[in-house]
């Protein structure tokens, strides 16, 4: 092998895990090679995310990841000098039937636990929040003031500059064809250009995260889900938190819009049943559904022009939590997949916390979020803050 195709990590995935990840990776004084399909960083499910970041979850895994991802989103342009419009405009899971109260309120017991500065806001008082809520059948909700939003092309890009300076390399417009796994172990990565070699490989594939597993014989639980989002023309800013509306209704399980900070409102639903399958062409059914749905509880919004619609994967688990952590077939395969839909907020500390394992400097607290979302793990249950 050409030592100038060796290193210590290979990345397979330059996206919203990827990217810090190499990063980080470089940062400790790996050598890294980040292997990547399309043209450029983020140009995968990353592009298409919304830009929320929260770590109001369901479980302490995503819960310790997400603040400490918020503690770095929030002071990103004091630490590197980079603008990626990180707006702490909050979070709030809002209420009109028992069975979302109760939800809510059982959920803030765990959630207190893990250090999260969020309250159940009985009607009055969640109304003095968001003012533009329809009252009719309002129960409250809870609110997290610390949550927020970034722009996730700016994000990825800042972290892409920033590797780079550290010396990463980025291929670009080479996809993994094959590997060659020996007694367990990736002896080598071969591309549409090159065959490499790495005491590391690393799983960032997001949808394709399970066809890069078979390459090293390995099956990954994760198939993409189709999800769809919008935005809208911008006008003067009126809302403050990102609203999320936990409630079933035909052909959704929830959605959830906010205000950027330049006046677009930007929202997604999640389709239920799930949207399984790469189609990520627009649909004539969605924008009609959400907007039932977001008029229903903010009647101002019905005279807001629609911009634009798309629709991206969510590369999803059979529980609804990533599987993050090594192999158990293959001895130097490290695994940052099935992020359903959350890698943007998920990035920033999954990242490091992959650099730790690398470096043999886990922490007491990452046993624990490793133990959560192990590839080893028996996949029962599902995360209930989707």
């Amino acid at each position: 092998m050409n030592p100038q195709n060796t290193y210590d990590v290979i990345i397979i995935g330059a996206g919203s895990l990827g990217t810090p990840a190499a990063f980080y990776f470089a940062s400790a004084g790996l050598k890294v090679l980040v292997l990547e399909t399309v043209p450029s960083v983020g140009q995968g499910s990353n592009k298409r995310a919304i830009g929320g970041i929260r770590a109001t979850h369901s479980d302490p895994a995503k819960i310790r990841l997400c603040l400490r991802s918020i503690e770095i989103f929030s002071t990103f342009k004091e630490v590197y000098g980079k603008d990626i419009e990180w707006d702490q405009c909050g979070y709030s899971f809002i209420a009109y039937t028992p069975r979302e109260e109760k939800i809510l309120k059982d959920l803030l017991t765990i959630q207190h636990t893990y250090g999260l500065v969020n309250n159940w806001y009985a009607k009055d008082d969640l109304l003095k929040i968001i003012p533009d809520l329809t009252p009719q059948g309002l129960l409250g909700g809870t609110f997290s003031p610390n949550d927020g939003s970034a722009s996730p092309l700016l994000s990825n890009h800042a972290y892409f500059t920033l590797a780079v300076e550290k010396g990463v390399t980025f291929h670009f417009c080479e996809p993994v064809t094959s590997m060659v796994v020996q007694r367990g172990k990736i002896i080598s990565v071969t591309t549409s250009r090159e065959t490499y070699s790495a005491g590391v490989v690393l799983n960032t594939a997001g949808a394709a995260a399970a066809e890069i597993g078979r390459m090293a014989g390995v099956e990954i639980p994760v198939r993409a889900d189709s999800h769809e989002a919008a935005i809208t023309e911008p006008v003067a800013r009126f809302l403050g938190p990102m609203i999320v509306d936990i409630r079933p209704a035909p052909g959704s399980s929830n959605y959830y819009f906010y205000q950027h900070t330049t006046g677009q409102v930007i929202f997604c639903i999640t389709p239920s049943p799930n949207i399984w399958g790469e189609d990520v062409n627009e649909t004539s059914s969605f924008l009609p559904m959400v907007a039932r749905r977001m008029i229903s509880i903010m009647p101002r919004l019905k005279n807001i022009r629609v911009r634009r619609t798309w629709r991206g994967l969510y590369p999803m688990t059979p529980d609804g939590f990533p599987i993050v952590g090594w192999s158990s077939q293959v001895s130097n395969l490290l695994l940052g997949v099935g992020l359903c839909g959350q890698g943007f907020m998920l990035g920033p500390a999954l990242g490091e916390l992959l650099t730790r394992a690398v470096t043999g400097e886990v922490l007491p607290e990452d046993a624990d979020t490793l133990r959560y979302l192990s590839p080893q793990r028996e996949f029962i249950g599902q995360e209930l803050l989707k």
